[in-house]
């Protein structure tokens, strides 16, 4: 099978073709490709002439698109339809992945992939309108919606609270936003799946449980065996944002599991988290991690949400 991974330099598509195997696989990031030009995929796909196209590129950080929604829209909404549009034309499957941020928190049970999107940001904004261009452009594509998602190497929340914990006591964190962690490689390994079972339709896939951010980093400094270091709990007005979060955006994974995969609690997978992160960073550990139990980023006066 012939596998194209656009945005593979990024959180997810890095570990996505590490755990791709027994395929034709090609991986771009953005300085291979624009995705806002029409001509560079057209050339792209030409070369490439892929059976599935697995879009995980995209303007991830939820201020920054809310400070410039026209690069929001250009990249997330834009860019992720003339993808559409080179899959389509090249007769190439399409795997598009998306987020908990297209919902607006107001519920308090698990989001169902048929739940109306209603963002409250720019952000999750460009990817509804994203969702919604795709799906007339490709009706048989798939659209994975996660949440949350970290990996031992990038730009995610628990290596912002490990960074400032190695310098602070005492972090604030809020803890009114509640959500599901999701490991990368757990997700790649689920998309993979996905495309051996020919998916289509909308997909939640999100590791197993619930948590807010404090919980969530109080299970990292556990894990990680920084007794010393306090997470104080705060309101998300305490802690101002130029992007509005939903309050609650728990996925329910129950669309994942109607393609038999089944991702594992988010607890379970701080282990494997903090043996990559020894073996891929030069960042010094406090200590050998323990046994696992128990958002955006703010990486100024030990505040993080």
């Amino acid at each position: 099978m012939r596998v194209l991974v656009i945005g593979a330099t990024g959180l997810l598509g890095r570990v996505l073709l590490q755990e791709w195997a027994e395929n034709d696989l090609t991986g771009v990031g953005s300085r291979d490709v624009d995705i806002r030009d029409h001509s560079q995929l057209s050339q792209l796909f030409g070369r490439c002439r892929p059976e599935w196209t697995i879009l995980v590129a995209g303007y991830t950080d939820v201020d920054g698109c809310e400070r410039d929604p026209k690069r929001a829209h250009e990249v997330n909404c834009g860019g992720a339809m003339n993808v559409a549009r080179a899959a389509r034309d090249t007769r190439s499957k399409l795997l598009f992945v998306s987020t908990d941020y297209v919902f607006d928190g107001s519920k308090n049970t698990p989001y169902e992939p048929q739940d109306a999107a209603c963002p409250i940001n720019a952000y999750g904004r460009s990817k509804a309108e994203a969702e919604k261009g795709i799906r007339e452009i490709f009706p048989s594509c798939c659209i994975l919606r996660t949440s949350w998602l970290f990996g031992a190497a990038g730009r995610c929340f628990p290596n912002t609270i490990l960074e400032l914990a190695r310098s602070q006591k005492k972090l604030r964190v809020v803890a009114d936003q509640i959500g599901s962690p999701t490991f990368n490689r757990d997700l790649a390994r689920a998309i993979v799946k996905l495309v051996q079972e020919d998916a289509r339709g909308t997909v939640h896939a999100s590791n197993a449980g619930e948590c807010s951010w404090c919980d969530f980093a109080r299970e990292l400094v556990l894990v990680a065996g920084l007794e010393d270091v306090a997470v104080e709990a705060v309101r998300t007005e305490d802690v101002p944002r130029p992007a509005r979060r939903p309050k609650y955006s728990v996925l329910s994974t129950a669309s994942l599991e109607h393609y038999g995969i089944r991702m594992r609690p988010w607890q379970e997978t701080l282990g494997d988290y903090f043996a990559e992160r020894l073996r891929t960073s030069n960042v010094p550990q406090q200590a050998a991690p323990k046994t696992a139990a128990a958002g955006p980023l703010r990486a100024k006066s030990g505040e993080v949400r």
